[in-house]
């Protein structure tokens, strides 16, 4: 069941990442699934899958903001 939830948010969390960026989907899914968001919403015990595809996205920008500023 989880997997099918994340299958479905997945393509949109993408895209708002790529659009906000401009990368290739490519290059946002590989950006994503190495970051702690990515590494998160792959877990089922975080839970992360039950949230929207903008919230996830928002988290995923605001860890590549802390990573610049480190």
């Amino acid at each position: 069941m989880h997997a099918t939830i994340r299958a479905t948010l997945l393509p949109e969390i993408i895209r708002i990442i790529r659009d906000h960026h401009g990368w290739s989907e490519e290059k946002a899914m590989d950006l994503f699934y190495s970051s702690g968001t990515g590494i998160n919403f792959s877990d089922d015990d975080t839970g992360l899958y039950g949230q929207s595809a903008l919230y996830i996205a928002g988290m995923f920008e605001e860890e590549m903001c802390n990573n610049e500023r480190s």
